[in-house]
């Protein structure tokens, strides 16, 4: 740092601006992921559970509508609402680690991650069999990769590689290098 100046902590405040900025971000990054992912579901919930109803690439990816009552790969099927306890938890967790946003890179991933618990969170909150109980909609078949996903899912696994992108080079959620 120059003389006379203090050296840029990790505790160091974001300019209001970039936090702003930052924040405008995670928001419409979420907002956005929700919007993509409940328009597809809609349109996935009009075919019949369990029904194959596109194909591409020749096969290496089939939709298949399917209804999860548990987590990725339906791990804990019958505990769904620990899992909306959980997603309720995260996004408050989101939601307070979002003061200190200065980073954009660090939006989108929050915003991504955000967005699809959101998405899958209304699932769980408005579709049978119940409030805080009920079955996401799945669909995305992947030929060898043993589990069926969706739109929102897709959004929470590329958020979490992107941050550990960032982790790895030492981006700083306030935008800070370490």
């Amino acid at each position: 740092a120059p003389e006379g100046t203090a050296a840029p902590s990790e505790d160091a405040p974001v300019a209001p601006a970039v936090r702003r900025r930052c924040l405008w971000v995670l928001g419409l990054m979420a907002l956005g992921v929700v919007v993509v992912d409940h328009l597809v579901k809609a349109w996935v919930s009009g075919h019949d559970v369990g029904e194959t109803f596109a194909e591409f690439f020749g096969g290496f990816v089939t939709f298949i509508y399917v209804q999860n009552s548990g987590a990725a790969f339906s791990i804990g099927a019958g505990y769904t609402w620990i899992f909306t306890i959980v997603a309720v938890v995260v996004a408050v967790v989101i939601l307070r680690t979002s003061r200190r946003l200065g980073s954009i890179w660090w939006a989108v991933a929050l915003g991504g991650l955000l967005g699809g618990l959101l998405g899958n969170l209304i699932d769980r909150l408005t579709r049978p069999p119940g409030f805080g109980v009920g079955h996401v909609v799945d669909f995305i078949q992947v030929t060898h990769f043993g589990g069926i996903f969706n739109v929102a899912d897709a959004f929470i696994t590329c958020s979490a590689a992107l941050m550990v992108i960032l982790a790895l080079r030492g981006v700083e959620i306030t935008g800070q290098r370490s």
